[in-house]
Parts: C-alpha cells; sequence; structure tokens
C-alpha cells in the first residue's frame, strides 16, 4: 500500500512541477494546489499506513495497551488540508483580478512594472 501511494506522491510532485513552469497563471495554481495535495500525500504515507486501533486509552491506564495508530499525520494534514484550500482561494482572487486588469493570463504579458523606453529582461536561460 505504502509503494502504491509512493507512486502516487512522485506522480502528483512532477505533474505539478511540470504546471508550475507554465507561462499561464491558471496552470501555475493549479500545479500549486496539486503540490499541496502531494505534500499531504506525503506526509501521510511517511506517518505509516496501518490498520491500527484508534488512540484512545482505556479507563484506568496511563498508556495505551496495544500498539495505536499516529493521530499526529492525520491532524497535520487535516491543517495543510484548510491552509492550502484558503491559500489555493486568495490566489486564485488575485489571478482574477490581475487577468480583468490586465486582460491577459499570460506572465510575459504581465510586465508592466519594466520602464517603457529600457531593454526588457531575459525572458528564459
Amino acid at each position: 500500500m505504502e509503494t502504491i501511494l509512493a507512486a502516487t506522491v512522485a506522480v502528483f510532485f512532477a505533474v505539478s512541477i511540470y504546471l508550475m513552469l507554465s507561462k499561464h497563471i491558471i496552470r501555475i495554481l493549479l500545479g500549486v494546489s496539486i503540490f499541496s495535495n502531494a505534500v499531504n500525500l506525503t506526509i501521510f504515507t511517511a506517518g505509516r499506513v496501518v490498520r491500527e486501533v484508534p488512540p484512545i486509552i482505556p479507563e484506568g491506564l496511563d498508556i495505551p495497551d496495544r500498539v495505536t495508530a499516529n493521530p499526529l499525520p492525520q491532524a497535520l494534514i487535516l491543517t495543510a488540508i484548510v491552509i492550502s484550500f484558503s491559500i489555493f482561494a486568495f490566489l486564485l482572487v488575485l489571478a482574477f483580478r490581475a487577468y480583468q486588469e490586465l486582460g491577459t493570463d499570460d506572465t510575459d504579458g504581465m510586465r508592466v512594472a519594466e520602464p517603457e523606453g529600457e531593454d526588457l529582461p531575459p525572458l528564459g536561460y
């Protein structure tokens, strides 16, 4: 099971990096979203995917009497999902406003901060 999740994480990272290298803002945003999902799956896979009992301590004991699931990866992932969704919503609104103001979603067309009379900076390396 962990091997399948590791392969899925690798595919998510590859797709997200490919999308983030695009010149279009929407593709970059989708790449960031997929990248955050890949990080969440990495944390989940690192927390060992096993079928264990919930981490509930029976009455009268100070520690669990058997092996329990680790709740920390699930808590981290739940927090990361909320944060990544809010950041994605903010970036989506920001990209939409930039498109409304500039009329393009191409990053080369968004070069309005450069002075008019000077040469453009390098567009690639």
